[in-house]
């Protein structure tokens, strides 16, 4: 397997997203897509509301992660095609700034392997993300 390039600066843009849809579609012994799009949540914490979440990551470390993940989810499920793009950098709320896209044969593995691929890049890849309030203070995100 090729690496693939998986960080993006900033948002994920929904033309991005729908042209990698679009690219699968010669690909005929597909079945199922699942797509999980991440999104920045305007919490409200302690009063103050995220009004963005900066993105950094220990891109060499997370790279090998992420290429175990992909080898892992090929190895467990029956798929054709997996794709994951994280943003670095400030990512407002209200946009994307998680993108895994699983293709298979049918759709039980597309299911699947998607919950298990989003769950394994939270608990496994070095991401780590700084959540800014709107009064300019900033607290670091824990994943859940």
């Amino acid at each position: 397997m090729s690496k693939k390039t998986v960080f993006i600066q900033g948002a994920i843009p929904s033309e991005f997203i729908g042209n990698s849809i679009a690219k699968h579609q010669s690909k005929t012994t597909i079945g199922a897509h699942n797509i999980f799009l991440g999104q920045v949540r305007a919490d409200a914490i302690d009063g103050n509301a995220v009004v963005a979440i900066d993105y950094t990551a220990y891109e060499e470390m997370a790279n090998e992660k992420l290429d175990e993940i992909r080898e892992r989810a090929f190895a467990r499920y029956d798929l054709i095609c997996m794709h994951i793009y994280h943003s670095l950098g400030v990512v407002k709320a209200g946009e994307i700034c998680l993108f895994v896209f699983v293709s298979a044969t049918r759709r039980k593995q597309v299911y699947e392997a998607t919950e298990a691929i989003v769950n394994w890049i939270k608990t496994d890849v070095p991401i780590f993300g700084k959540e800014l309030f709107e009064n300019e203070t900033f607290t670091w995100k824990k994943n859940t």
